[in-house]
């Protein structure tokens, strides 16, 4: 458990870090309700985050050498900005570390790193009934798309639509 004194370390995710990144998916999916759905596999997470064309980059947070957190995300891009922006795919904070600024602090260095990399917006998607998250989000001047929902296309209904023809 981490105290007032503890040491915070946010830096970039290594090779290595593969089997941490893959505990602290299934632990965000046990808490989302969705660990049916987390099924990456450490191959294809390594390949993802560190092959010859990464498609995403992690950022590990640590107290006191412990894996404490993580955020995941990748380089998305705006039409009508006409801009690279960076979209956040997940954060997580395991419990035992909560109420230490862990999630602040990976927040605002993605922040940083959009700023830093002339993004022109920083993104990312909440379950709607996650309230504890909502309020953390809206805390740090996020706000809502109305008006927009996410739509999703996998598994059988994404192999089912790339065999139709037009």
């Amino acid at each position: 458990m981490a105290d007032a004194a503890s040491t915070i370390l946010l830096r970039a995710a290594r090779r290595d870090d593969v089997p941490l990144i893959l505990s602290l998916i299934g632990e965000l999916a046990e808490y989302e309700r969705l660990a049916h759905e987390a099924v990456a596999e450490p191959a294809a997470m390594e390949e993802a985050l560190f092959g010859p064309v990464p498609a995403a980059e992690v950022v590990i947070a640590e107290v006191d050498g412990q894996g404490a957190g993580f955020a995941l995300f990748f380089t998305s891009f705006s039409t009508f900005l006409g801009r690279r922006g960076l979209h956040l795919e997940d954060l997580f904070v395991r419990p035992a570390f909560r109420g230490r600024g862990i999630g602040k602090r990976l927040m605002l260095h993605l922040a940083r790193l959009a700023v830093e990399r002339g993004h022109g917006r920083f993104e990312w998607s909440v379950l709607d009934w996650n309230t504890p998250a909502i309020d953390f989000y809206r805390s740090l001047g996020a706000a809502p798309l109305d008006g927009w929902t996410t739509q999703r296309v996998s598994g059988d209904a994404l192999q089912a639509l790339a065999r139709r023809q037009p």
